[in-house]
C-alpha cells in the first residue's frame, strides 16, 4: 500500500479511538486502555505460572500491563497518537505488513480472570482489532487470584480453571456460577463423538464461533449477558448439532435473542388474581382468528406419566375432563401420557402442533425447555407450561401458590403433634418446594412455637414409593405427624399423602388434611377467553404486553385449596383454619411477612416487609425451625428431570 492509503487507514483507526475515548470520558470513566497495574494489587495474586504459547481470542484481550503504555491507546485499543508521530509510523508499517504477509509473531500477555493484558505486542493487537481479527498466538502467564468463595466472579473463574484443564478452551465466559460445569458436559459429549485429537478446535470452529457471529450480528451484543450464556441456552433448547450455520440456525438464534430481550426487562407480567371472565361479545383476534373458522377448538394435554400412576397427572386429567364437560362440542381434547421428561418431549409437541392442535398444555415443569423450543418454532399454536420457574415471551407459564394451603397444613400439624416433631417429605430442592417447607414451618410454629420440622429429600418428583420410605425414616427420628405428597394416586388407599398422624402401635394413619390442585378452574377460564375472543385483548394487548406473562394463582382463585377432615379436626381448629384462609384470600394476611429468620438465626425478611413473587420463586433458604439441609442442586447427579430444565433462561447477570 502507498503512503497516502496507509495514512487514510490510520486516520480511520485514530477517529475510532478518539470516539471511544470521548464516550468513556462522557460517562465519567477513563478513556484510555485498561491497565492491569490499576486493577490488581500484589496481595490479590496467589501465584503466577506460564501456560506456554496459547491461541488467544482477540476479543479477550482487553488491556495492557502498565498505565504508561495504556495512554497511547483508547479503551477499544485504537490509537490516540496523531498521524505525525513515530507511533503512527510504526502502526501503519505493522498494518501494511499484516496486509501483505500476516502478523504471525506471538505476543506476550498476562491472563487474569480469563482476560488478557499485553506485556509485549500492543500495536499488533491494535492492528488485529482494527481488521477484526479473531485470534493471535501469545506466550501467556496466568495470574491466579486468591480463592474467595464469597466473591461470585472468583467462583466463576475457578470453575473456568477446571473447564480449561479439561478442554483448553479460553474463549467462553459466563455470568453465573455452575454454567462452566454444564458446558463441560456438552464438550465431553462432543469429544466422545469425534475422532479428532484437537476436538476443542473443532468445537469452537463448528459450534461456538459461528454461533457467536450470528448472535452478535443479530443484535445479541445489546443484551447484558455474555455470549457464553446465550450459547449454553441455545444448546439446552435446541440440543447440540454437528455444526451451526446461518442457513440452518439463524432463525433459532434470533428467537433466543427475542426471549432474552424480554427477560432482561425489569418486571414480569404476573397474574396473581382471578382470570378475567370474557364479555358476551368481543373482538376475535390472535388465537381466536385461527379457530374462528373451525367447528371446534383442539386442545392437547401432555403428561409425563400415566393418570393411573401419578397423582399430579391425575389432577390435570380431572381438569381436562372438567372442560370436556363444560364446553362439550365447542372443543375436542386429547391426553398424551408417558412422555419423556427430557429434550425428547419436543418430538411430541412438534407432532401435536403439526396435527393442528390450537392449544397445548404441557403439564410438568420438566417440559419447560422442549415446550419453549416448540413454542418458538410454532408461534401460531398457544403453548402453556405448568411451572413456576422463569418467564418467557413465547411460552405462557401457569402455577399455583401452593405454599398458601401448605401454611394451613402446617397449622394443623403443629396443633396435632404430641412429640413436637413434624416430618416433611420433600421431593426435589427447587424453590416451589423450599417455599412450601418454609410456609409449612411458619404455620406450625404460629400455633406451636415448640414445633420443629424435619425435612428429608426423595430427590424425585411425583414418587409415592420414595415418599413412603422417607416417611418411615422420619418416624424413626421421632416425627408423629407427616406431610407427604400433595396428591393421591388413583386407587391408593394407603393415605400416605397430605398431613397425617402415624399411630405408634400399628400401621394405621389418621388423615387430617391435604392440599388440592383444581386445575379445571384455570383451564375453564382460559378456554372461555379464547372462545370468546378476549384472550389477546385482555392478556396480550395490555400495557405490559411486551413483558413475559405468568399465571401464579392462589386460593383466591380456587386453583389451590385445602381439604380437611371434619371427623379428626375439632371445631375450634376449624374456625381458626377457616379464618386464616379467608384472610389469605382477602390479602389481609401475608405468609412471608417479616420478621422471618433463617436456620442460622439470620434475619432474612425485615419487620413489615413482605416477600414478593421474585423472592418466593427464587427462595433458596430455610426458615428457623426446619431441621435438615438444603441440597446444592448444582452438585446433584443429573438423574432427575429437574436438572434438565434448571436455569434454562434465568435472569442473567452482567
Amino acid at each position: 500500500m502507498n503512503t497516502m492509503e496507509l495514512e487514510k487507514v490510520y486516520e480511520q483507526a485514530y477517529r475510532s479511538g478518539k470516539s471511544a475515548w470521548n464516550q468513556m470520558v462522557a460517562k465519567g470513566e477513563s478513556g484510555y486502555l485498561t491497565a492491569l497495574d490499576g486493577i490488581i494489587q500484589t496481595g490479590d495474586i496467589a501465584s503466577e505460572f506460564p501456560l506456554g504459547q496459547v491461541e488467544i481470542p482477540i476479543h479477550k484481550i482487553i488491556g495492557t500491563y502498565t498505565h504508561s503504555r495504556s495512554i497511547s491507546f483508547a479503551h477499544n485499543f485504537m490509537p490516540l497518537m496523531s498521524l505525525k508521530t513515530e507511533f503512527a509510523s510504526k502502526w501503519t508499517s505493522l498494518y501494511n505488513y499484516h496486509i501483505e504477509v500476516g502478523i504471525a509473531d506471538p505476543i506476550k500477555v498476562y491472563e487474569y480472570l480469563n482476560h488478557f493484558f499485553v506485556i509485549e505486542g500492543n500495536k499488533r493487537v491494535s492492528v488485529l482489532k482494527f481488521v477484526k481479527g479473531t485470534s493471535i498466538n501469545g506466550h501467556v502467564i496466568r495470574l491466579l487470584p486468591k480463592r474467595d468463595k464469597e466473591d461470585k466472579t472468583n467462583n466463576i473463574y475457578y470453575e473456568f480453571l477446571n473447564f480449561y484443564k479439561h478442554t483448553l478452551i479460553n474463549t467462553i465466559w459466563f455470568s453465573e456460577e455452575g454454567r462452566f460445569n454444564e458446558l463441560l458436559e456438552y464438550v465431553n459429549k462432543y469429544k466422545a463423538n469425534t475422532v479428532e485429537e484437537d476436538f476443542q478446535k473443532r468445537f469452537l470452529a463448528d459450534l461456538y464461533r459461528p454461533f457467536r457471529q450470528i448472535y452478535l450480528e443479530s443484535g445479541g451484543d445489546r443484551l447484558d449477558i455474555t455470549t457464553g450464556d446465550a450459547f449454553l441456552t441455545f444448546l439446552k433448547i435446541y440440543g447440540m448439532p454437528t455444526e451451526i450455520t446461518a442457513d440452518t440456525h439463524k432463525n433459532n438464534i434470533k428467537n433466543i435473542i427475542d426471549e432474552l430481550k424480554s427477560i432482561e426487562q425489569e418486571a414480569t407480567n404476573v397474574k396473581t388474581d382471578e382470570i378475567q371472565s370474557p364479555k358476551k361479545k368481543s373482538m376475535f383476534t390472535s388465537l381466536t382468528d385461527l379457530v374462528a373458522s373451525k367447528k371446534t377448538l383442539k386442545v392437547a394435554f401432555v403428561y409425563a406419566k400415566t393418570t393411573e400412576s401419578s397423582g399430579w397427572a391425575y389432577a390435570h386429567e380431572l381438569g381436562r375432563l372438567h372442560i370436556d364437560n363444560i364446553f362439550k362440542t365447542q372443543i375436542t381434547t386429547a391426553k398424551i401420557e408417558n412422555i419423556p421428561e427430557s429434550e425428547k418431549a419436543y418430538d411430541t409437541f412438534k407432532t401435536l402442533a403439526q396435527d393442528g392442535y390450537d392449544l397445548i398444555f404441557t403439564t410438568s415443569p420438566t417440559f419447560v425447555a422442549p415446550a419453549l423450543k416448540a413454542a418458538m418454532e410454532y408461534p401460531g399454536v398457544k403453548f402453556f407450561n405448568c411451572a413456576a420457574t422463569h418467564s418467557y415471551k413465547s411460552l405462557t407459564l401457569y402455577f399455583g401458590r401452593i405454599h398458601e394451603p401448605r401454611y394451613l397444613l402446617g397449622m394443623i400439624a403443629g396443633a396435632m403433634t404430641q412429640t413436637n416433631v413434624l416430618g416433611y417429605v420433600a421431593p426435589y430442592p427447587i424453590s416451589e418446594v423450599v417455599s412450601s417447607i418454609n410456609a409449612f414451618t411458619l404455620g406450625a410454629r404460629a400455633v406451636n412455637p415448640y414445633a420443629k420440622v424435619k425435612a428429608m429429600w426423595t430427590y424425585r418428583w411425583d414418587n409415592p414409593q420414595g415418599g413412603k420410605d422417607i416417611a418411615k425414616k422420619l418416624q424413626s427420628e421421632g416425627a408423629d405427624i407427616i406431610s407427604n405428597e400433595d396428591l393421591p394416586v388413583p386407587g391408593d388407599i394407603s393415605k400416605e399423602y397430605g398431613v397425617y398422624k402415624i399411630q405408634d402401635t400399628s400401621s394405621e394413619k389418621t388423615h387430617y388434611a391435604m392440599a388440592l390442585w383444581n386445575w379445571g378452574v384455570f383451564y375453564e377460564k382460559v378456554i372461555q377467553n379464547i372462545l370468546s375472543g378476549t384472550w389477546k385483548a385482555v392478556y396480550e394487548e395490555s400495557s405490559k404486553s411486551q413483558l413475559p406473562m405468568n399465571f401464579w394463582l392462589g386460593m383466591n382463585t380456587g386453583i389451590v385449596d385445602l381439604l380437611y377432615s371434619n371427623r379428626h379436626i375439632n371445631t375450634s381448629m376449624k374456625y381458626l383454619i377457616d379464618g386464616v384462609k379467608k384472610s389469605i384470600i382477602r390479602n389481609e394476611f401475608n405468609i412471608f411477612e417479616g420478621p422471618i429468620y433463617d436456620q442460622n438465626g439470620h434475619l432474612k425478611v425485615a419487620s413489615n416487609r413482605v416477600l414478593d413473587y421474585e423472592d418466593i420463586i427464587h427462595m433458596d433458604w430455610l426458615v428457623e425451625g426446619v431441621e435438615g439441609t438444603l441440597p446444592n442442586i448444582k452438585e446433584l447427579k443429573p438423574t432427575d428431570p429437574f436438572s434438565y430444565m434448571k436455569g434454562i433462561i434465568g435472569k442473567q447477570g452482567s
